[in-house]
């Protein structure tokens, strides 16, 4: 009787044993594959929102720059200070291209208002696996020319 039960339990221990073969390798390819994902997400999307705040730090900056270029013959006569379309247009895109991004500049409200946008990308590291190599981002910017009366 002892025999037999010796033999029955020796029977599962060996069923159970040949069950859990191999089971810790899936676990671990799975959660493998599951940190990469975290890790690219945090990567690429940290990345992004980055060159998107840099998109925007670079209009601001090419606003401010285009803002500066006033049309002097108006503010000489003193009747209006208005931007100079053409020498705004021209800065901001100067210090656009000195960034190495692409943009556009929109002048707006008889010369008062500069509106910059910028477009840049963002290369991946981890999201390139899964076919996205870059990343679109875009920054915008105003400048409003402010003037004070009589002086």
């Amino acid at each position: 009787m002892i025999r037999r039960l010796r033999k029955r339990m020796a029977a599962r221990y060996a069923a159970l044993k040949s069950r859990d073969r191999g089971f810790m390798s899936v676990f671990f390819a799975l959660t493998t594959i599951a940190i990469l994902m975290v890790m690219g997400l945090l990567v690429d999307g940290g990345g992004a929102l980055n060159a998107g705040n840099r998109a925007t730090s670079l209009a601001q900056e090419a606003a401010r720059t285009a803002g500066q270029q006033l049309d002097p013959a108006q503010a000489i006569e003193g009747t209006a200070i208005t931007i100079d379309p053409d020498a705004a247009v021209g800065a901001a895109q100067d210090y656009l291209a000195a960034a190495n991004v692409q943009g556009d500049v929109r002048i707006s409200d008889n010369g008062q208002t500069l509106n910059v946008t910028v477009h840049d990308t963002y290369t991946t590291y981890f999201a390139q696996f899964i076919g996205m190599a870059t990343i679109s981002v875009t920054g915008t910017a105003k400048a409003h020319l402010q003037t004070q009366a009589g002086g």
